[in-house]
């Protein structure tokens, strides 16, 4: 009876094996690391979406802007020419003197878009700040979730320590033939194998055995295996 005693404290340390090895696996920490990756990953695509329309408002500001220079020049050319003295006639200095009057309104249309350019880069500027912001939010979080979960694995696997150098003990004074009948009902029973007779009670299953299943495992030798008729369960009595 001594040696089923111990059985049961060996299936409380595998079952207690197995519950720590499930809370590390389900870390709550793991799960906000997850969430934050993910929004992390969100973040990455819209700033990068956001990057990819100011990046092409800068380009058509160059242009922009190229063009105003361009424009510039010629005003500077004909302005030149115009009030150089080297041209006489009325003809061609009226003509002149239109060419300088249509490149000035055509520059100052081309500078009103320039404008329009720079209004339209400061909201996305803004959203790429904001976005950046958010990023290095949950950057820092995630790495505080990183080593929540260093600090609570660590703390788990020097819990599973203990335990399994106790288990292994245990195991080692149990006859062998015992153990491998106990691993195999923990196998097909879903981790639990040997449960106390508790009253009219199974441990392991929680069902009432009847009387006449009562009346044979009480009446079983004391060294003589018994299971519960119901669940299959090895029963310490």
């Amino acid at each position: 009876m001594a040696s089923l005693e111990d059985l049961l404290v060996l299936q409380q340390h595998d079952t207690t094996v197995e519950q720590l090895r499930h809370r590390r696996v389900t870390l709550p920490a793991r799960e906000t690391l997850v969430n934050l990756t993910q929004e992390m990953s969100v973040v990455g695509l819209q700033r990068d979406d956001v990057q990819t329309q100011r990046d092409e408002v800068a380009r058509t500001q160059k242009r922009l802007e190229d063009e105003v220079a361009s424009i510039e020049e010629k005003v500077l050319n004909v302005h030149g020419q115009l009030y150089g003295g080297s041209i006489t006639s009325p003809r061609e200095l009226q003509a002149l003197q239109d060419d300088e009057i249509a490149l000035k309104r055509h520059q100052g249309t081309v500078e009103d878009k320039v404008l329009e350019q720079m209004e339209a880069a400061l909201p996305l500027d803004d959203e790429i700040d904001r976005l950046g912001r958010r990023r290095s939010e949950l950057e820092r979080a995630a790495a505080e979730a990183s080593t929540t979960i260093t600090v609570d694995e660590a703390e788990i696997d020097a819990a599973l320590d203990v335990v399994i150098d106790e288990r292994d003990v245990i195991a080692a004074g149990l006859d062998a033939e015992l153990i491998e009948r106990y691993e195999q009902l923990r196998h097909d029973l879903g981790g639990i194998a040997v449960a106390r007779l508790v009253g009219t009670n199974c441990g392991g299953c929680h069902l009432t055995l009847s009387s006449v299943e009562l009346d044979r495992v009480r009446h079983q030798p004391p060294d003589t295996l018994v299971f519960c008729g119901e669940c299959g369960r090895l029963l310490v009595r």
